[in-house]
């Protein structure tokens, strides 16, 4: 993090800075959250996208060959909508917002490939709200080999995306990170089987083959398991499923993992061979592991614990940082199209209408907020580390030993960051999904 002299206030296009995979597999041997679930893992197949939040252990090389790109210029102007009002906090050594004196270099690292699931912040980007709020943030991709949370533990971003079990995990090894901002009030975890296949409650998973990811994204199926006190070993076959859903359209799995924004749309972008058309919701069942009450807390923002502590300076930054996240984010919320459209521009790998659907099915993950996006709600904190406490794997071994300290999350910067936006609505009460039509494909 640096800052650079900046006397002009205009708003500029800021580039986004994604990695470039330079191979293909995924985990390593020292990968000791998916037990024995989670054998080597290989990229999607064919152009689908890759889920979000699919990423292996801490420990793993996060060294990627990086490429620099541009984003495509979009009209910066305000609309006058209640998205893009004036903060009203002092920025950048006490000016207001757009008269920056300084500006500040931030870096956040994504849990996956650019998709809507990060579209705030694209947004943030793309609609020039860091950067009134004197931020030029650095977007680095994610993918198979980066663990978000090791990438900050280890000083190589600022501010990291991650699930909030598996950011404990890696903070009960030693990680000094904390949790700043609870995006993602709602678990989209699903698995997702065909209507003859008669699951439709994790009763049903006994004696059935069950996908999963691994990588920390099966801790909902071994709480659903454990609710309904099935064995993991015995009672049903456990198998690595790929990120995508072939395994499910195949017939090789009988229930795939899957999230409500990418991969559940997948499915419905496939064309049926029987009847040449889409696959349409009617074709199969859906369980939710958020209505069967073991959904667990997924997209956060976490810093720099010490830092947070120790360097004023870095305090500052991450409430700007997360005012205008939350800035971003509301105006997807209003702007959903907008919003698919700049995540297409940023280099997303599926279409608009993928793309469109995702950024729906996020809105409804984060809106409506009871107590304000970003807040960490201390009954789903709770459930989510009960569980994580609670749940054993394959092995026996559950995600955290015990439970984390109070230090491990903080409202504070997300109800200072909060105050700054005036009248801009963080709630998001009168919420309502849009219809989104998929295309073959995502296209």
């Amino acid at each position: 993090m640096r800052k650079q002299a900046r006397r002009r206030t205009t708003l500029l296009a800021t580039g986004v800075v994604v990695f470039s995979l330079i191979a293909a597999s995924c985990g390593d041997d020292d990968d000791e959250e998916s037990g024995d679930t989670a054998a080597e893992a290989t990229d999607a197949a064919g152009d689908t996208e890759p889920a979000g939040g699919t990423e292996p252990a801490a420990g793993t090389d996060t060294t990627m060959a990086m490429t620099e790109t541009t984003m495509a210029g979009t009209d910066t102007t305000e609309t006058g909508t209640d998205t893009t009002g004036t903060g009203t906090g002092d920025t950048g050594g006490g000016s207001a917002p757009g008269e920056c004196e300084t500006v500040d270099e931030v870096s956040l690292q994504l849990q996956w490939f650019v998709q809507a699931q990060f579209a705030g912040y694209l947004a943030g980007v793309d609609q020039g709200f860091y950067e009134e709020m004197c931020l030029n943030v650095e977007i680095l991709e994610g993918g198979v080999d980066i663990v978000p949370q090791q990438v900050l533990a280890d000083g190589q971003s600022d501010f990291a995306l991650a699930w909030v079990p598996k950011a404990l995990q890696t903070r009960e090894q030693g990680a000094g990170i904390v949790n700043i901002a609870q995006i993602f009030q709602r678990s989209g975890t699903l698995q997702v089987s065909f209507v003859d296949a008669g699951i439709t409650s994790p009763a049903d998973f006994e004696g059935k083959t069950i996908g999963n990811w691994g990588f920390g994204n099966e801790y909902e199926i071994f709480a659903a398991l454990a609710a309904e006190d099935l064995d993991p070993a015995t009672d049903v076959e456990l198998v690595q499923q790929q990120f995508d859903m072939v395994g499910l359209l195949a017939g090789d799995i009988d229930a795939a993992e899957a999230m409500t924004y990418n991969e559940y749309a997948q499915v419905l972008e496939a064309v049926n061979e029987e009847t040449g058309e889409l696959y349409t919701p009617e074709d199969f069942n859906v369980v939710s592991y958020e209505e069967a009450g073991v959904g667990m807390l997924q997209d956060a923002i976490w810093a720099d614990a010490e830092r947070l502590e120790s360097d004023d300076a870095y305090r500052d930054i991450a409430v700007r940082f997360v005012a205008a996240s939350i800035r971003g984010w509301a105006y997807c919320r209003d702007e959903p199209e907008a919003c698919r459209d700049i995540t297409v521009a940023a280099g997303s790998q599926l279409g608009d209408s993928h793309q469109l659907w995702q950024m729906n099915e996020v809105n409804k993950l984060i809106w409506p907020s009871a107590g304000g996006i970003g807040i960490i709600d201390e009954d789903a904190w709770n459930r989510t580390v009960e569980i994580a406490q609670g749940t054993p794997n394959l092995e026996g071994a559950t995600v955290l030993t015990e439970a984390p300290g109070d230090d491990a999350y903080t409202n504070e910067i997300v109800e200072e960051a909060t105050a700054m936006l005036g009248d801009i609505d963080t709630t998001g009460e009168s919420f309502e999904p849009i219809e989104v039509t998929l295309e073959e494909g995502g296209a």
